[in-house]
């Protein structure tokens, strides 16, 4: 379950944020600080299925087009915020190469966030809110309870949802639409 921590009227800072247990994912959105145990076992099936569906392809070029750099759980300081989506990626012309640093502050071109009851709303709400305002192209959000996949393009500054998918379904899905990716993948049996 995610959990804000209180302190106050004071904003959260990133001593705040390394200063919790090894066990826990922090990130500071619009000031407070989120800490969330790791990931349940469908939540990581889930992104550990779709990284390895899109890895191949786009980070190595292998039966796609290559072009991308992908991780998973990057830790973005994306002005105020620091967020971990579950998966990200930058396309190579902007970042040809990992940074020294130990997170990146050149926001992503896609963003994924596998959805979990206890961050959803934050997922949902908040994290995309911000994702926009730094201009990330695509949004993919993975319901791993559903067994769903909502697709967000950016257009002026707002989200569309370019496409939704469930369960089983066989998907192109932008920005790696080059593929074709069997969602059934994603779920746990």
């Amino acid at each position: 379950m995610s959990k804000k921590v209180d302190y106050g009227k004071r904003a959260a800072t990133y001593d705040d944020l390394v200063s919790l247990p090894e066990n826990m994912v922090g990130e500071i959105v619009d000031g407070e600080l989120f800490a969330s145990p790791r990931p349940a076992p469908r939540h990581a099936m889930a992104a550990t299925a779709l990284g390895g569906e899109i890895y191949g392809p786009f980070q190595m070029g292998r039966n796609g087009p290559g072009g991308w750099l992908l991780l998973v759980e990057p830790e973005l300081h994306l002005g105020p915020d620091v967020l971990v989506p579950d998966l990200a990626g930058w396309r190579k012309e902007r970042m040809p190469k990992l940074p020294d640093a130990a997170y990146f502050d050149l926001a992503p071109d896609w963003v994924c966030e596998v959805i979990s009851p206890s961050t959803g709303r934050l997922d949902r709400v908040r994290k995309v809110r911000i994702y926009a305002r730094e201009g990330i192209g695509h949004a993919w959000l993975v319901d791993p309870i559903q067994r769903s996949l909502e697709v967000l393009r950016l257009e002026n500054d707002r989200w569309t949802l370019a496409s939704a998918h469930e369960e089983g379904e066989r998907v192109r899905a932008e920005p790696f639409d080059a593929i074709e990716l069997d969602l059934s993948a994603l779920w746990s049996p």
